[in-house]
């Protein structure tokens, strides 16, 4: 699929300038709309509801029991701060019985927002360094993956990522852990954490190998760093997708390689803003990757903890680029074509997106 651009979107004006009744509609549109996502990550996805049923089945735990509590949690006063509840969250994964309830339980709450197929971003170096069986560890989040279509239709996929701040013992850790006990879920190998100070082309050898062994590369680059960082991730990391990259629109350089090759970055606005990678959300730069002819992708990245959802995100992309609903539909549809479902399963999705498109409109 060529990147989207521009003109590819009808009726482009700001939800602003929309009456109230149409924004309204487009909220409805979008909630029921199937969906795909990218970036999301398999911690940073545990809702207020998940979070308080962990820290119940371990009182030792700082984190509040009650949802309503744990939603006051998650207010966070600055990016240390979000790192420091993060991993206090990490902490109550403590047996593959929590693995597996985290798991399906957050398949259960993509389900509720039409979410058809994600690949979650799973970080097993955080849960074996705790002492969790490497071995019990993939059987939990194979359960969950299989149970969760079973039950509630949606397909999920793993991407196992390095923890970069932790260095190359755990790229070494993560690529042992990916080709050694591979999981049938597995598809991609991605590097997450901290940009600065983490540089990416260290981590060469390990991707170098995961590419051989049939895993897609799908680093981090140029959320908090520069276009320099994406650039290092296409040359020396062989990305095929980027995670965030919107630093990506400093340089039209590589807006335009990027829209060339059809390498798609994985967008997450209200991530972007949480993190402070950009200053507000008027100021995020979907709209000029866009007008470049980038494929870009929408998604939610660490969802309760943003205060945020995949719904929620494409209101906002919506808002940004001035979509109605067939822009809003071909959005969609740009996440099922990056992404690696097979053939027949990416057919199935964007038909369930163009009947959903034709129906709400034939109803309009």
């Amino acid at each position: 699929m060529a990147p989207a651009r521009p003109e590819a979107y009808s009726g482009r004006r700001s939800l602003d300038q929309m009456p109230e009744d149409t924004v309204t509609d487009l909220h409805a549109f979008i909630a029921g709309l199937p969906k795909a996502e990218l970036h999301v990550h398999h911690v940073g996805s545990a809702s207020p509801r998940i979070v308080a049923e962990l820290a119940a089945r371990h009182p030792d735990s700082a984190v509040p029991s009650d949802p309503e509590a744990v939603a006051d949690y998650f207010t966070f006063t600055d990016f240390a701060h979000f790192i420091q509840v993060y991993l206090s969250v990490v902490d109550l994964i403590r047996t593959p019985e929590d693995v597996r309830l985290l798991t399906f339980e957050i398949a259960r709450d993509m389900a509720r927002q039409n979410v058809r197929y994600a690949e979650l971003t799973v970080t097993p170096f955080s849960s074996t360094r705790r002492g969790i069986d490497e071995r019990a560890f993939m059987e939990a989040i194979e359960d969950a993956r299989k149970a969760a279509e079973a039950e509630f239709g949606v397909v999920l996929r793993w991407c196992f990522d390095i923890p970069g701040e932790a260095g190359l013992e755990a790229a070494e850790e993560t690529l042992r852990l990916a080709l050694d006990l591979r999981p049938e879920g597995l598809v991609s190998f991605g590097l997450g954490g901290p940009e600065i100070g983490v540089p990416r082309a260290q981590f060469k050898p390990y991707f170098d190998r995961a590419i051989e062994a049939g895993l897609h590369s799908v680093p981090h680059a140029g959320e908090t760093t520069g276009p320099e960082t994406v650039w290092e991730a296409l040359r020396a990391l062989r990305a095929e997708r980027i995670g965030h990259g919107i630093s990506s629109a400093e340089d039209p350089e590589l807006l335009r390689y990027l829209a060339e090759h059809r390498i798609p970055l994985e967008v997450c606005p209200t991530s972007n803003v949480a993190t402070r990678a950009v200053s507000e959300i008027g100021l995020h730069p979907l709209k000029k990757l866009v007008d470049a002819g980038v494929l870009v992708t929408i998604n939610s990245d660490d969802p309760p903890m943003f205060g945020t959802d995949l719904n929620s995100e494409y209101d906002v992309a919506a808002r940004l680029l001035g979509l109605d609903e067939r822009g809003v539909a071909e959005l969609a549809k740009n996440a099922v074509e990056a992404s690696f479902l097979d053939q027949a399963g990416k057919d199935r999705i964007a038909a369930e997106i163009d009947a959903w498109t034709e129906s709400w409109l034939a109803q309009g």
